[in-house]
């Protein structure tokens, strides 16, 4: 996969095969039929830590095999400029996280109708996630907001508390990491619940563990926590 600056560097576990769908099966299915060649665009929507972020480094990381594929973070290109969304057309699948971060703005709005068009006469892969559905942002060009809103749109849900368990424990498995359903319930009891928080939590036990070669057992976890 072609390496160019500002593109999200796509994290090892973060795959279809890592990622727990449970309500989330209908988009999961139809971003790996596009990840593996289906041409289209499609918009996945929810709050942090629904696992959009993820879907979309999957669909990267699946279609890296086949064809030139980025995924870029659209909070870290608006420090740059809508200069920075040039160089990215021609793309045989191209993610863009985070988008509504650049709603709004004239420069990138006429960027992204341009890399839509792109891809569209190639018959490229687009995958598009924002906090919200394309209806409910402030576009400044309606035109761009309208064939978003055209795209296909899945609203990606949070996992339930039963569906965290699993998906913490594969995390951890993915980075050579044992973590008992005992250790695994404790963290989801003493931490925020979404996904996003117990996986930053569980990469910091990772490396706290690393360094004091030790297990990641409820002891260690209250002893890093400065638990009593």
């Amino acid at each position: 996969m072609q390496q160019l600056p500002l593109a999200m560097r796509l994290r090892e576990p973060a795959t279809f095969e890592t990622f727990q769908p449970g309500a989330n099966l209908e988009p999961l299915r139809h971003l790996e039929l596009m990840a593996d060649g289906q041409p289209g665009s499609a918009w996945i929507w929810g709050p942090r830590g629904s696992g959009r972020s993820h879907l979309l480094q999957a669909v990267c990381a699946r279609a890296a095999g086949a064809t030139r594929s980025a995924c870029l973070s659209m909070p870290e290109l608006r420090a740059s400029g809508a200069a920075a969304l040039l160089g990215w057309s021609g793309f045989g699948a191209l993610c863009l996280d985070d988008l509504d971060a650049v709603v709004g703005d004239a420069a990138f709005e006429r960027a992204l109708f341009s890399l839509f068009l792109d891809a569209q006469e190639r018959a490229a892969v687009l995958v598009v996630a924002a906090a919200s559905a394309p209806a409910a942002l402030p576009w400044w060009l309606a035109d761009i907001g309208s064939r978003f809103g055209g795209s296909t749109v899945f609203q990606i849900r949070p996992l339930e508390d039963e569906d965290q368990l699993p998906a913490l424990r594969a995390r951890a498995a993915a980075r050579g990491l044992e973590l008992p359903e005992e250790t695994a319930r404790y963290l989801q009891r003493r931490m925020p619940r979404d996904m996003a928080s117990l996986c930053d939590v569980l990469d910091a036990l990772d490396v706290a563990a690393m360094t004091a070669q030790r297990r990641i057992t409820v002891p260690f976890i209250r002893e890093v926590l400065g638990e009593p």
